[in-house]
């Protein structure tokens, strides 16, 4: 069976191939993807109207990038899928829209698929897919959960952000710094060579005994602490009240190792919070896998101190491919592909659609 999925939750439009199997897990024949961060970078984030009008222009080439690189037509396509929610509405409703006119025009069936479980399962994609059951740190731009993982569509929430999820933390930090949108990489590449106990910056709920995050604060204190470091090196209090903005630049005045220290005192902050939590968990469930999925589970950081303190416990850790860290195709042809398989879904010939832009993965 050929599934072909649409992704078109944020500002990447995904469209992909995949094969199911009789026995084991499904094959990603092709795949394409277009990112719009060049499109947003001058309003420093997503604008959701130009994100919903580019996936528009996108979605059909792309199509025919993903068929002419698998070698199959749309003929033999047996089940269409599409990004269902949660994310924004106008860029779902694309997605959504080519997906069921073409799974009409085709008279086959049609499947919305949960973006986070897309995530959550795309490690399937890579050369060494995980085992059931595993917990699963999900971290992408606008979600931090913590989810107990049975099989497909099994999912138990352990732990969720309160407020900012670790995606925002880094690229609203990286924008009082003056970076480029997003700013979450650029921040991670320049507290490359910084030192993360230059500051005290706060882990919030890191010892609450619950499995629950929260990174509003933190973005807080950093903003605290670049303003004290900028009026330490002789800026102006105007310049310093503006930081707070994001767009005055001032921040990148300051000496390129004072700015590295910042950056790797958040990165530091973030990632401890998010080792903490997901180990408490694995010790909670009892269970010896972890599965990390989104787009924060590329950062370098992240993975090394994970992989280091998983090894010391026994625990294998499983991370999809740095290519598909962020939104794809791939992932959402994949899980509607995974769950036709399990027997957990069945598509459907009804060509009328929804969208879900809030749609917790627990009640998919």
């Amino acid at each position: 069976m050929l599934v072909l999925g649409f992704e078109s939750s944020c500002d990447e439009t995904g469209v992909a191939l995949v094969r199911t199997r009789t026995q084991g897990v499904p094959v990603l024949l092709a795949h394409a993807l277009h990112s719009q961060i060049g499109l947003h970078q001058a309003f420093g984030g997503v604008v959701p109207e130009l994100a919903s009008r580019d996936h528009i222009r996108r979605v059909l080439p792309l199509t025919q990038e993903v068929l002419t690189q698998s070698g199959c037509s749309l003929a033999q396509v047996d089940v269409v899928a599409f990004t269902r929610g949660p994310g924004l509405a106008g860029a779902l409703l694309v997605g959504a829209g080519v997906a069921c006119a073409m799974a009409a025009a085709l008279g086959k069936p049609v499947l919305g698929v949960h973006h986070l479980e897309g995530h959550l399962l795309s490690p399937f994609l890579s050369e060494d897919p995980p085992e059931f059951p595993f917990v699963a740190l999900l971290v992408s731009g606008g979600h931090t959960q913590l989810m107990r993982v049975e099989g497909v569509g099994r999912y138990e929430l352990m732990g969720e952000t309160i407020d900012d999820a670790a995606g925002e933390a880094f690229d609203k930090s990286a924008k009082l710094m003056g970076l480029a949108y997003p700013g979450g990489p650029l921040l991670a590449d320049l507290a490359f060579n910084g030192n993360p106990t230059a500051y005290a910056l706060p882990r919030p709920l890191m010892h609450s005994g619950n499995l629950d995050f929260s990174f509003a604060g933190l973005k807080t204190a950093v903003l605290v602490q670049a303003q004290r470091l900028f009026l330490a090196h002789g800026g102006k209090a105007q310049e310093a009240r503006e930081l707070a903005s994001g767009m005055s630049g001032a921040f990148s005045q300051l000496p390129l190792a004072v700015r590295g220290d910042l950056a790797a005192s958040t990165q530091a902050a973030i990632v401890e919070v998010l080792l903490k939590k997901s180990l408490m968990a694995l010790h909670q469930s009892g269970l010896k896998r972890l599965v990390v999925a989104g787009g924060v589970g590329a950062n370098r950081s992240l993975r090394e101190q994970l992989n280091t303190a998983c090894a010391e416990r026994g625990v294998r850790v499983h991370y999809p491919q740095l290519q598909l860290c962020t939104d794809n195709g791939a992932m959402i042809a994949m899980a509607a592909a995974m769950r036709l398989q399990s027997g957990n879904q069945t598509a459907s010939n009804s060509y009328a659609f929804d969208v879900k832009p809030r749609w917790p993965l627990s009640r998919s």
